[in-house]
């Protein structure tokens, strides 16, 4: 609502002075730092004036005078030297907030959005530093389509990598498993966690060895992709048994998607090699013939950094390998041609078949080198691609984006956003409560790292279980008479509110200090804290229909009266605040920051909790003012509620 109005007044003022001085000029609208002096503020007259050579303060006042109605706008006074201040008509605000409740979604737009989130090495169960990147692709998955985008979701599995070769390597030659035998495992619960105990005694075990550990893992690595014998069919069994896992994990926090893309087929179907050939043709890697690269194909490249005079490129520095020596190829290698299909420049496609057994029940699909299903869908021709990937990996999205700028795409460069966020690590009190034995250096810190390597961590599911247990207990402590369905459900939302809101309330580039007690805390900046404010207004509501004429109409003059009369200021910021998610919304897709949202959400039930402090809603002896009361808690409720659901957050009824 806000930014509509804002746009529209915008658009008005230029129009205004093109026709009255004949200048086209950028208006800039602020909101300003009082209330008392409007809700939104230009210091447009102060760059007319430049231009003009006239006063500001004058071109304000002549402006002031003569610009034509706008909608929604009550008047436009000026301020200071030349400031032009405008005041919006609360009651046609009001009216508009109630008819739609929220700023109308925009229309698809044209353009064609890739939001690939969640990625995890399917070698072992997902941790909590994955659910920070589902749950931030998830929401700005939401918030894209909110705002109009047609927005398909990727999770790339990564069953080719190092990592599901290391766990196959534990499997042959530390436990000596056959391929039948793992199948077997596979097929029983617990797998995930197996593999995650497995994995960090395997990196133990190499570090042992390092000399072995190398040859093993190029053995393994060019079985797994040739795709062929027991090593392959093996890694094929523990990955595709992994993602399943991994489905159920991410489904417990409404998590889904519409497109696994598995790195096996890059190579498979020869994405690789188209991509290859275009490198090389272009000039964009070079195959290297002395130094520690001697036999790989590199990508040359000084990151920007400028060369001094008779400076050369330092190839074993500036370099990135993009093909090894022995012929594998690395993880940015075939990123360039996924990234490449990802905007339809590859020239090829995937196979597709749908994935057995989803979470959901709905259709999620897969890619397969085998023939693919007729009813696929398209997939892919993005304009543009957001990838959700932790810090860590900042340089490889710079070379990816690096080569598909050297082969002479700069647009689908510069539209290949890495959503990168920091890590998630535990305070020390929370890693004592999971069981692990800190030294007192670590005890002293603020946060404690965790290594899947090391197997130090927490596993996703056993999160998600601790959080439900004490969402159960809590809910228990105020509404012990709740029957077991409304338990379940209650003491889901509560957890999974709790966490998600957890994960995106801090920046991306913040490191995240997980406790167990700070997200559950139903005081402060956490997602208990919004929910009950929704679970208390639907009370209020619900006891302002038992009332005696509870269908009280409100009329235009009542509105007014409240809005502008002497407790006006109050009731008009809660309702110009319910009505500015649309700017929130923006902002967080701006800034790729949905901490703007958790912050609307945060700051609309703190404002809720003051008007209800001072309002005692259904004690009111004024028929009209209760029924204004209960109306705008209504507003209230509404957009508290959709900016929750933006997050990924339910509302229960009772808690």
């Amino acid at each position: 609502m806000y930014p509509t109005l804002i746009e529209r007044l915008r658009g008005a003022l230029a129009a205004h002075i093109r026709q009255a001085y004949g200048v086209d000029i950028s208006v800039v609208l602020e909101r300003p730092p009082k209330l008392e002096l409007g809700e939104a503020a230009s210091p447009v007259c102060f760059e007319l004036a430049k231009r003009l050579k006239k006063a500001p303060r004058a071109i304000a006042q002549e402006i002031a005078a003569s610009l034509p109605k706008v909608e929604g706008v009550a008047r436009v006074e000026v301020a200071g030297g030349g400031y032009l201040n405008a005041f919006f008509d609360r009651v046609a605000f009001w009216n508009s907030l109630a008819k739609t409740g929220t700023a109308a979604q925009a229309a698809k737009s044209a353009g064609r959005v890739i939001v690939e989130h969640t990625s995890i090495n399917p070698n072992k169960a997902a941790h909590i530093g994955h659910l920070r990147n589902a749950v931030l692709g998830d929401t700005m998955v939401h918030l894209l389509r909110h705002a109009g985008h047609d927005v398909a979701v990727q999770n790339y599995i990564d069953n080719t990598g190092v990592q599901v070769a290391d766990v196959v390597i534990a499997f042959q030659h530390m436990e000596g498993k056959t391929v039948e035998d793992v199948r077997a495992l596979a097929a029983a619960p617990g797998f995930d966690y197996l593999c995650w105990d497995l994995y960090a005694k395997a990196t133990q075990f190499f570090e042992e060895d390092k000399q072995r550990a190398t040859k093993l893992r190029g053995e393994t690595l060019q079985a797994i992709e040739h795709g062929k014998g027991d090593t392959a069919e093996m890694g094929a069994i523990i990955a595709d048994a992994i993602v399943g896992y991994h489905l159920r994990t991410m489904a417990r926090l409404d998590i889904y998607y519409e497109l696994l893309a598995r790195e096996s087929e890059i190579l498979h179907l020869h994405f690789w090699d188209a991509a290859f050939e275009k490198l090389k043709a272009s000039g964009a890697i070079q195959l290297a013939t002395s130094g520690k690269n001697a036999g790989c194909w590199i990508m040359p490249w000084d990151h920007g950094r400028a060369k001094g005079e008779g400076e050369e490129a330092n190839e074993d520095d500036q370099a990135k390998i993009i093909v090894r020596s022995n012929g594998t190829v690395t993880y940015v290698g075939k990123d360039i041609a996924y990234q490449l299909w990802k905007f339809g420049l590859l020239g090829k496609d995937f196979h597709y078949r749908k994935w057995p057994n989803p979470p959901s029940g709905e259709t999620v699909w897969a890619t397969t080198a085998d023939a693919g299903e007729p009813d696929a869908p398209h997939f892919g021709s993005a304009d543009a691609v957001y990838n959700v990937i932790d810090t860590r990996q900042a340089y490889l999205q710079d070379v990816v984006a690096e080569g598909l700028r050297a082969l002479g795409h700069a647009k689908q460069a510069d539209n290949s956003i890495h959503f990168d966020y920091q890590i998630v690590a535990l305070t020390p009190r929370c890693a004592r409560e999971l069981g692990y034995a800190l030294s007192t250096d670590d005890s002293s810190k603020s946060h404690v790292e965790v290594s899947g390597r090391k197997g130090f961590g927490v596993k996703a599911d056993d999160l998600i279980a601790r959080m439900l247990e004490a969402a159960r207990s809590r809910v228990l402590l105020k509404q012990a008479g709740m029957d077991a369905e409304e338990l379940d459900r209650t003491a889901n939302a509560l957890a999974v509110g709790a966490l998600r809101y957890f994960l995106l309330k801090f920046t991306r580039n913040t490191i995240i200090a997980f406790d167990f007690e700070d997200a559950l805390k139903a005081e402060g900046e956490t997602g208990p804290y919004c929910q009950y404010a929704v679970v208390r207004i639907r009370s209020i509501r619900r006891k302002g229909a038992e009332t005696a004429n509870a269908k009280v109409a409100l009329t235009d003059d009542s509105l007014n009266l409240f809005l502008n009369g002497a407790d006006g200021a109050a009731f008009w910021e809660l309702l110009l605040l319910n009505g500015s998610l649309e700017s929130a919304v923006n902002a967080a897709i701006n800034a790729q920051e949905p901490a703007f949202v958790t912050k609307y959400a945060f700051q609309l039930s703190q404002a809720f909790s003051n008007f209800y402090h001072y309002n005692p809603i259904l004690k009111e002896p004024d028929e009209q003012k209760r029924a204004f009361l209960l109306a705008l808690t209504g507003l209230v409720e509404r957009q508290l509620v959709n900016s929750l659901k933006l997050l990924g957050i339910d509302t229960p009824e009772r808690m």
